[in-house]
């Protein structure tokens, strides 16, 4: 990928249909790449460099005959390793029992990107959940390797930093796009809940846990690449019964002049200052391009809502069958879990209600830059605290896209959060797309 380190997806589909670059050149570029940028930052965890090239040969072949296998032809992309993908080592992030996993069958989204053209390259780290305890070691953040990359869709986050990919798909139940996208200046889109299906994510669990909360999103340089994404791996596949029939509705650019903004400068409370002011700075640049900016929250105890995510996750995140020989149950009572979803179902009425009257809503993405990477936040610390309250989209079930925002005083990136009414993807993505124009979007970190 050598001169093409930095282009994003649409831009290097663009050059290999037009013939100014080979599948095969791109990819040779990005193999040297990864080979040598990312042996100190581990974010591509399985490599298929050679099935990568039989593949890229093959696309310049078919191109040569005129054919176009899709909007991705010949691209190099990489996937989250929380996405099966046939043929190719699937650890879930480096969960031990599944450390030499080979499915025979791709997640929806890979077999979506695929049959668009893409070229799977290589699986990129998951879930940082397994700590110590991983196949894999942590993976650094490539703007400061002694500060954290987030979690858990690590690998993806660094991965499009460093210009390794210029595309990935992340997961998201309580941050795990939205935090290493802040943290490593790159954009990510959780999409609205039921939006893409899950079929083949997830796969380490004997059934279906996460029927709320969690869904694929992806992980870009560019807005456009996320929109170009999100088209291609949402709608039906017949096998995720609660994705949405919805088509997929190109509304054109969007004209920003007009549209009704919600920011309140104070939420949520124990936010870092550089990042509460960087925040602000964004809000005026969309003052200047003719957005109304209105001081209000969809609920007055909005920073609460975020706990309910860390309730429901743990929920469902430790379910599981009753211990051998025992009849009490393996998780927590049925009726605390349909409890919690009642409590969800009001707050989602009252983000509905609320974008009856407002367009957007603007919040920082994470309350801090990335810290050191030995010294997480505490658990029932302030900060944690205020992460909760940043988590909304997890909430509310509605779209989210993280926008680059700014460098803070340590060298390393923070981001801003825009939310939109659930269902209305596409007119996010394109409402993010004309501010990015005018207020700037993704940087390479330094020295890479």
């Amino acid at each position: 990928m050598a001169g093409y380190e930095w282009a994003t997806a649409v831009q290097l589909a663009e050059a290999i249909r037009g013939g100014q670059v080979s599948a095969a050149e791109v990819l040779a570029g990005q193999l040297e790449r990864i080979a040598r940028v990312d042996t100190e930052l581990g974010a591509v965890i399985t490599l298929d460099a050679e099935g990568a090239r039989a593949r890229a040969e093959e696309a310049d072949k078919a191109l040569a005959r005129g054919e176009v296998r899709g909007p991705l032809h010949g691209v190099g992309i990489t996937i989250e390793d929380i996405h099966a993908t046939a043929g190719m080592r699937s650890t879930f992030g480096g969960y031990r029992p599944f450390a030499d996993h080979v499915p025979d069958a791709d997640a929806t989204v890979a077999a979506r990107l695929k049959a668009a053209g893409a070229i799977v390259v290589g699986k990129t780290n998951g879930p940082c959940i397994w700590g110590d305890d991983s196949v894999f070691p942590p993976t650094k953040n490539p703007w400061n390797p002694t500060r954290t990359a987030g979690g858990s869709s690590t690998g993806p986050a660094v991965a499009l930093a460093a210009g390794l990919t210029p595309l990935d798909i992340g997961g998201d139940s309580s941050g795990s796009i939205q935090c290493p996208a802040a943290f490593c200046g790159v954009f990510g889109m959780r999409p609205t809940e039921h939006r893409v299906p899950l079929t083949g994510t997830l796969f380490i669990d004997p059934v279906r846990k996460f029927r709320v909360l969690t869904t694929a999103g992806p992980m870009a340089r560019s807005v456009a690449d996320l929109r170009l994404a999100l088209r291609l791996i949402s709608g039906p596949d017949g096998r995720d019964p609660e994705v949405w029939p919805l088509p997929w509705r190109d509304t054109g650019p969007a004209e920003l002049a007009g549209l009704r903004v919600a920011y309140v400068p104070g939420f949520p409370p124990a936010v870092d200052a550089q990042i509460r002011a960087g925040t602000g700075a964004f809000a005026a640049e969309l003052d200047k391009l003719g957005m109304i900016i209105e001081d209000r929250l969809p609920d007055p105890a909005l920073a609460g809502h975020g706990r309910l995510v860390d309730e429901l996750f743990a929920m469902l995140a430790f379910a599981g069958p009753p211990a051998l020989g025992s009849d009490e149950p393996g998780s927590r009572p049925l009726w605390d879990y349909l409890t919690a979803l009642d409590r969800r179902d009001q707050y989602m009425a009252a983000w509905h209600q609320f974008f009856a009257a407002c367009d957007l809503f603007l919040a920082p993405a994470m309350p801090a830059c990335a810290w050191p990477a030995d010294r997480e936040p505490a658990d029932d610390g302030p900060q944690a605290q205020a992460m909760a309250a940043l988590m909304l989209s997890q909430v509310s079930g509605c779209p989210m896209v993280v926008i680059p925002a700014g460098i803070d005083s340590n060298g390393v990136p923070y981001a801003v959060q825009l939310i939109g009414p659930r269902w209305q993807d596409e007119r996010l993505l394109n409402i993010a797309e004309a501010i990015t124009a005018a207020t700037g979007g993704f940087r390479p970190p330094p020295g890479l």
